[in-house]
C-alpha cells in the first residue's frame, strides 16, 4: 500500500466530545428529511437523513479525491472506513455525531466513532487521518492508538458511529411524528407575533406578498410581513364602532375579517363585528375597499353595511366569515345567546325564518350598484315558505372558527371541505363538516347526545352528526382549526388540528379514508430535547382563541394569557413538527414586494428558545430569583489547526461545511422580562406615590369626596355560606349600606348585570326564594321589582321600585349563579 504522508508539527489539543442524549438533527440545526432524489453514494441515508442529491455528490467527489492517494490494495482496505466516516454528514444524527447541538462549543472535524470501530480503523488505516481532516499535524497521534481514538471516539455508546445505526430504540420510528408514552403527539412552536389584545383572527391576502393580517377583538387589524415585522399603522381601525368590554370572556367585539378571493383585482375586505344601535346589540357584516394610496390600509370611509342581525343576548355571537371555493361569502351566526336556545317553540337554530343559529351564504360580487348582496340561485331554501333565502345550513349553536380544506397537494382529495368547531352547552363540544341544506341538530342534540329530549325524538329532524365530539372533562369551548396542507411538515399533511379555549388543549383528528371515521390524538409540547432547534419553544398561553394559515399553507394558532380585550397578552404561534422537514429548497418562495408607508416594527420574541435553555441536573432551589450569570461557559478544548509548510503538497479539495471548525456564533440572550400575566399579581401595598398627579401621599388628609376603600353605589356582591365567589345571595351597596334584593320580577337579564359587574361573562341561573341564603336581621331589603334588559351597568340603572320600598320578606331574597365564558355548569 502506498500512502502520501507529509511531515508535521506534533502539537495537538484534543477535542473532548460532549456526552448525553440527543435527537435527530442535521448540521444546519434543522430536522432531517427524505431526499427528493435517491442518494447514489451515501445510500444508507437515501430514505431519511440530512443530505440531498447535490450534497451526496459533493461527498462522493471528496471521497474519490482522497482515494487518489491509494493504490488498489489501500483502496480496498481503507475505502469502506473513509466512505462511512464522510457519509455521517448525511446521518439523521449528524448534529450529535459532530457535537453541533451545543451552540457554545465548536463542531468536531470528524464524526464521533465508537471505541471498537475506532480501534479497527486505527489498526488498518491509521495514516488516513491527515487526509480526512485536511491537516498534516495529526502525525503525532497516528502512531499512538490511545491518542488516536481519544481524538475520534464519542463517549456516548448509543449515538457513536456505527452503534447509532443499530440502536432499535432510536431508529424504530425515525422520521415519524413523535409521541409520548400516552400517545400524545409532540410538536413544537415558533413565536411569530406578541403583545396583541385578544387576537381573534389571522388571514392572508393570497396575492403573492405572503403578508398576513391579525385582528384584535378591540377592532384593530395589523399587517405583518414575511420577515415578522409589523407595519405601525393598522390595516383597519374600528375601535370607535366595535362593541366590547374589558371583562374576561366577553364574546362581543371585532370577530372576523375576510378578503375577497380575487383580492389582487377586487380589493375589498369584509368584516364581522358587534355594534350597539339605539341600545340594541347587533351583528354587523360590512364591506371595505382598500385605500388607493396605501395597499396596507383600508379606506375607512368606504364602509358599506351588508347585513345586520339583532342579538337578543350578549353571548353566542358566532363570528366566522370566509369565502368558499365557489366564491360566495359564508357567514356563521350564533343562536342568539342565553342558554339552551330558549327562543320560540323550537329555538332560533331550528327556525328557518330567522338568521340566528345558521350558516349563511351570499354573493357579494357585482354589488357596487344596487343591493349590497344577492342570493346564490342554488341556496337550499330559496323559494321555501317562511325560510330566509340566505340560509345554507342550520341547527348550529355557536360555531367558532371554521376553515376550508385546500385539498391534498398531490391528489387534491378533500379540497373544498368546510370544517367548523361548534361550541356546546353543558356536556359536549363538536367538530362538524358543513353540507348544503344540512341540519346540525341544535337544540335537539348536543354532540351525539340529546339535549331537548322531546325535540330529539322527532323523526323528521334528520340531522347531520358531528365527525367528532368530546366531553367537558377534556374542554369546554372548542376552537375550530385547519387541515394541514402546508409544505414544511410532510408528516402533518391531512391532520386536522384544533383546540379548546378553556382547557388550552391542542388536539388532532386524522381521517381513515377506508372507514370514513376520524381518529383523535391529543397534541402536546415536545419534551426533553425534542424542540432543541433554533427559534423553537415548547410552551404557550392557555386560552386558544383562533387558528390561521399563511399563504404557503403553514399552520398557526392565536392564544392569550389573559382573556380580556384590553390585555396585551396575545401571541401568534406557528406549529412545527421537529421529527421531519421538507427537503431544503422545496418550500422556498419569493414574496412579491410590498410598498410600505409608515414605519416597520421589528419583531422580538419574548419566550426563551428551547435550544438556549440550560439543562438542570438538580432541583430548582426555592430562593429569590437573581439575574443570570454573564460569566461565559468554559469551552471544551478544541484541536489547534496550523497551516502546513509552503512546500507541502496537499490535495486541492475544498473543505466540506460539515468539517468546518469555526465555532457557531452564540445566539443572543433573551433579556425581555415576562409580562405580568405570566406570574401572580403582586399584593397591593400602601407605598407613597411621588411625582404622580392625583395620587394621595402617605400622611396626607383625605380630600372631601375621596371614596378610596368604599364601594360605589350599585356595587353588588354574592354572599354564600361556603364563601364561593360565583354564587350566592345578591346584595347591593346603596347609600352607605349593603342590602338584599327581592326576587319579584328578577330574571336572567338582571342576573347578567350582576355577574358582569363581578367579572363573570355568563349568568347561569337565578335562585329564588332565598335558595342561596336569606339576609336575616340587620340587613335591609333595598331593591324590589327589578326589571333589566341585561345591558345596564348596575341594577340601579334597571327599572325598580323606590329604594328601600318593598313588599317582600327575606324569604324572597334572590340569588345568582355566575359562570365563566359560556359553558358554566353547576
Amino acid at each position: 500500500m502506498t500512502l502520501w504522508r507529509a511531515h508535521c508539527l506534533c502539537l495537538v489539543v484534543l477535542l473532548i466530545p460532549l456526552q448525553g442524549n440527543s435527537h435527530p438533527q442535521c448540521l444546519d440545526y434543522k430536522p432531517p428529511f427524505q431526499p427528493p432524489e435517491p442518494l447514489l453514494f451515501c445510500k444508507e441515508y437515501a430514505k431519511f437523513g440530512c443530505c440531498d442529491f447535490d450534497r451526496d455528490n459533493q461527498i462522493s467527489q471528496r471521497f474519490y479525491q482522497i482515494m487518489d492517494y491509494f493504490d488498489h490494495t489501500g483502496f480496498m482496505a481503507c475505502g469502506k472506513y473513509i466512505r462511512s466516516i464522510l457519509c455521517q454528514e448525511c446521518s439523521p444524527y449528524a448534529a450529535h455525531l459532530y457535537d453541533a447541538e451545543d451552540a457554545n462549543t465548536p463542531m468536531r472535524e470528524l464524526p464521533g466513532l465508537c471505541g471498537n470501530y475506532c480501534g479497527d480503523f486505527w489498526l488498518h488505516c491509521r495514516y488516513t487521518l491527515s487526509l480526512l481532516i485536511n491537516n498534516n499535524e495529526t502525525y503525532a497521534i497516528e502512531e499512538d492508538r490511545s491518542k488516536f481514538c481519544k481524538y475520534l471516539e464519542l463517549k456516548d455508546p448509543e449515538y457513536c458511529y456505527p452503534n447509532v445505526l443499530s440502536n432499535d430504540e432510536l431508529n424504530a420510528n425515525l422520521g415519524d411524528v413523535k409521541a409520548d408514552p400516552q400517545g400524545c403527539i409532540q410538536l413544537c412552536l415558533e413565536e411569530v407575533a406578541n403583545g396583541l389584545r385578544n387576537p381573534v383572527a389571522m388571514i392572508h391576502a393570497n396575492d403573492g406578498t405572503h403578508r398576513f393580517f391579525v385582528a384584535e377583538q378591540l377592532g384593530y387589524v395589523w399587517t405583518y410581513l414575511p420577515n415578522g415585522s409589523r407595519i405601525d399603522r393598522p390595516f383597519l381601525n374600528l375601535t370607535k364602532a366595535v362593541l366590547t368590554s374589558p371583562w374576561a370572556g366577553d364574546e362581543r367585539g371585532f370577530l372576523c375579517i375576510a378578503l375577497h378571493p380575487r383580492f389582487t383585482k377586487v380589493k375589498k375586505a369584509y368584516v364581522y363585528y358587534s355594534v350597539s344601535v339605539k341600545k340594541q346589540e347587533k351583528i354587523r357584516i360590512s364591506e371595505f375597499i382598500v385605500s388607493d394610496s396605501d395597499m396596507n390600509m383600508l379606506d375607512h370611509s368606504s364602509e358599506r353595511t351588508l347585513l345586520e342581525v339583532d342579538e337578543p343576548a350578549s353571548n353566542h355571537n358566532g363570528g366566522q366569515l370566509m369565502f368558499g371555493l365557489d366564491g360566495y361569502l359564508y357567514i356563521f351566526i350564533g343562536d342568539g345567546g342565553k342558554a339552551g336556545d330558549p327562543f320560540g317553540k323550537f329555538g332560533n337554530s331550528q327556525n328557518k325564518s330567522t338568521l340566528l343559529g345558521k350558516v349563511l351564504r351570499i354573493d357579494v360580487d357585482n354589488n357596487d350598484y344596487g343591493a349590497p348582496y344577492s342570493i346564490p340561485s342554488d341556496n337550499p331554501f330559496v323559494g321555501e315558505k317562511d325560510s330566509r333565502p340566505e340560509i345554507y345550513a342550520y341547527g348550529v349553536r355557536n360555531m367558532w372558527r371554521c376553515s376550508i380544506d385546500r385539498g391534498d397537494p398531490v391528489s387534491g382529495q378533500g379540497r373544498g371541505r368546510m370544517f367548523c368547531g361548534d361550541v356546546g352547552q353543558n356536556k359536549y363540544e363538536e367538530v362538524d363538516l358543513i353540507e348544503k341544506g344540512g341540519n346540525y341538530g341544535w337544540r335537539a342534540k348536543e354532540g351525539f347526545s340529546c339535549y331537548d329530549n322531546k325535540l330529539c325524538s322527532n323523526s323528521s329532524l334528520n340531522d347531520i352528526l358531528p365527525i367528532f365530539a368530546y366531553p367537558h372533562k377534556i374542554g369546554k369551548s372548542v376552537t375550530g382549526g385547519y387541515i394541514y396542507r402546508g409544505c414544511q411538515m410532510p408528516n402533518l399533511i391531512g391532520l386536522y388540528i384544533f383546540g379548546d379555549f378553556m382547557s388550552g388543549r391542542l388536539m388532532s383528528l386524522k381521517e381513515n379514508t377506508e372507514t370514513g371515521k376520524w381518529n383523535y390524538k391529543e397534541i402536546c409540547m415536545g419534551a426533553d430535547k425534542t424542540c432543541r432547534f433554533p427559534k423553537l419553544i415548547n410552551s404557550y398561553y392557555k386560552y386558544i382563541i383562533s387558528f390561521g394559515e399563511d399563504e404557503a399553507g403553514e399552520l398557526y394558532f392565536l392564544a392569550t394569557g389573559a382573556a380580556s380585550a384590553t390585555a396585551r397578552a396575545g401571541v401568534v404561534y406557528k406549529i412545527v413538527d421537529p421529527s421531519r422537514r421538507a427537503p431544503p429548497g422545496k418550500c422556498s418562495f419569493k414574496p412579491t414586494p410590498v410598498n410600505i408607508k409608515g414605519k416597520l416594527i421589528h419583531f422580538s420574541p419574548k419566550e426563551e428558545f428551547v435550544i438556549n435553555k440550560k439543562p438542570s441536573t438538580t432541583a430548582i432551589p426555592k430562593t429569590k430569583p437573581t439575574k443570570p450569570s454573564t460569566t461565559p461557559r468554559p469551552r471544551a478544548p478544541m484541536m489547534t489547526r496550523r497551516v502546513a509548510p509552503a512546500t507541502t503538497v496537499r490535495p486541492s479539495t475544498p473543505r466540506p461545511h460539515a468539517l468546518h471548525t469555526t465555532p457557531r456564533p452564540r445566539p443572543p440572550s433573551l433579556t425581555t422580562s415576562r409580562p405580568s400575566y405570566w406570574t401572580a399579581a403582586p399584593k397591593t401595598t400602601a407605598k407613597t406615590h411621588t411625582g404622580r398627579p392625583g395620587k394621595r401621599g402617605r400622611g396626607k388628609p383625605r380630600r372631601k369626596g375621596d371614596r378610596r376603600g368604599r364601594p360605589r353605589a350599585g356595587t353588588p356582591r354574592l354572599v354564600s355560606a361556603d364563601g364561593r365567589k360565583d354564587r350566592g345571595r345578591v346584595e347591593i351597596f346603596v347609600r352607605g349600606e349593603w342590602g338584599t334584593v327581592c326576587d319579584d320580577m328578577f330574571n336572567i337579564q338582571a342576573a347578567a348585570v350582576v355577574c358582569r359587574q363581578l367579572g363573570f361573562p355568563v349568568a347561569v341561573r337565578v335562585a329564588k326564594r332565598a335558595e342561596l341564603g336569606a339576609g336575616g336581621s340587620g340587613v335591609r331589603i333595598l331593591l324590589d321589582d327589578v326589571e333589566c334588559e341585561g345591558t345596564e351597568r348596575t341594577l340601579l340603572h334597571c327599572k325598580h321600585a323606590k329604594l328601600g320600598k318593598n313588599n317582600c320578606s327575606h324569604d324572597e331574597d334572590v340569588g345568582v349563579v355566575c359562570g365563566h365564558y359560556e359553558h358554566a355548569v353547576e
